[in-house]
């Protein structure tokens, strides 16, 4: 997209490159334990506030369960963390959780709820998507493998159309990754065939859109995007690379 920002919309801060700051000065030197807290602990000064006394075992070890894995930790589990005095038992732990399996299942559930995810179509005809699940076992599996995430990104948008990896396992879960686009509410009682096949891309554009450039873009199907810098033309670019590769059978014109 050839976005030509004006000198307002280019003070919008989704617009602004990030630039790294250095760690502000604080009095309690010895609280801060990595940069960020630096900035917090700032903050917390500057309104003549003190930081939370620091949490107990069972209190940290019941935050980082319920934050990583959405699960409280076992009897077990919260007697095996009290006991142990070693001095990386935290670091530990918090590999154990992320090599849960049910940290993807706590944290990929967000990304689903990004991209509407659902079992069935909604709207005009409430068609039951029977292979849904796939989509998001994959999801969660990304998130287990900590799958980088411009790759993420870019086969849930063209997975299909990668080149060929040489390993079919890959390949079939790059496909699966396109249920991103295949999921969602779409009229399938249009008669028009045309028509339906523009708002399917109109509805695919939307959640690309919303998912990763944190902005609508819908308006600009009709008209230039009134707040942000998404012309007609822009919005007609890019509905055209997913009209090209459409796989609905359009009716041949007289």
């Amino acid at each position: 997209m050839g976005l030509g920002l004006s000198a307002k919309e280019g003070e919008h801060w989704a617009f602004i490159a990030p630039q790294r700051h250095a760690p502000p000065a604080v009095k309690q030197k010895g609280w801060p334990k990595n940069a960020i807290d630096h900035f917090i602990l700032a903050e917390l000064e500057a309104a003549n506030l003190q930081p939370s006394a620091e949490a107990d075992k069972i209190t940290l070890l019941r935050r980082v369960h319920l934050d990583l894995i959405g699960l409280p930790p076992s009897p077990e589990e919260v007697r095996r963390f009290i006991d142990d005095e070693s001095p990386d038992a935290w670091e530990r732990l918090i590999d154990r959780l992320l090599a849960s399996p049910h940290y993807g299942e706590r944290w990929g559930r967000h990304w689903l709820d990004v991209a509407r995810y659902a079992d069935s179509n909604g709207l005009d005809e409430n068609t039951a998507f029977g292979n849904a699940w796939r989509y998001r076992d994959w999801v969660v599996g990304s998130f287990n493998d900590d799958q980088p995430y411009d790759e993420f990104v870019l086969e849930q948008i063209a997975g299909d159309l990668l080149p060929d990896s040489g390993d079919r396992e890959r390949s079939i879960d790059r496909l699966v990754a396109t249920g991103f686009l295949s999921l969602g509410p779409k009229v399938l009682a249009e008669p028009d065939k045309e028509k339906m096949q523009i708002d399917i891309v109109d509805e695919q554009l939307d959640v690309i859109g919303q998912a990763f450039l944190a902005q609508t873009i819908g308006c600009a199907r009709c008209h230039d995007h009134k707040f942000d810098p998404i012309t007609a033309e822009d919005y007609h670019a890019m509905a055209g690379i997913p009209v090209s590769y459409t796989h609905l059978t359009l009716p041949t014109k007289a």
